[in-house]
């Protein structure tokens, strides 16, 4: 299965967008699905409903950096090449969704509640959040399909 409609899937099974993501990647990252769930829990809704960075971007930007990132702090051109990997990634995103901000992609003006709405039919209506998810996991998996590991 395409880890881009995994990641769709995961969300409407109930993942939040981060979650949704970095999980569609936890074999390739190498954790069982309920840890990955449980590391980017937190992200979700912009970071905690915060409607910062979109959790779908920050779930893509994790999976990324368990993939392609370093460990070696004393080698400054691993953090350069890390750091130009998810400028890459989020300029593609930002083309191509129009913007990173939870915020600005959902038409709002600051910070949610912390209780999320339940999810019917009509809240679906009203996110583009399931596009914006298979699109970081879309297009992760395309630089992981030029790129491989």
């Amino acid at each position: 299965m395409e880890r881009k409609k995994l990641a769709r899937d995961l969300f409407l099974e109930g993942c939040n967008c981060s979650q949704a993501v970095f999980c569609a990647f936890s074999d390739l990252v190498g954790l069982d699905i309920d840890f990955a769930k449980k590391l980017s829990s937190g992200f979700g809704g912009g970071m905690g409903r915060l409607r910062e960075t979109c959790g779908a971007v920050s779930g893509m930007v994790m999976a990324a950096s368990a993939i392609y990132g370093y460990s070696d702090t004393t080698d400054p051109e691993l953090k350069h090449e890390c750091y130009k990997l998810v400028q890459a990634l989020c300029k593609r995103f930002r083309d191509e969704a129009g913007a990173i901000s939870c915020r600005e992609l959902l038409g709002l003006s600051g910070a949610s509640d912390p209780y999320s709405p339940p999810r019917t039919e009509e809240f679906y209506k009203t996110r583009p959040c399931p596009g914006l998810i298979e699109l970081a996991a879309g297009i992760l998996e395309e630089y992981i399909a030029e790129h491989p590991i």
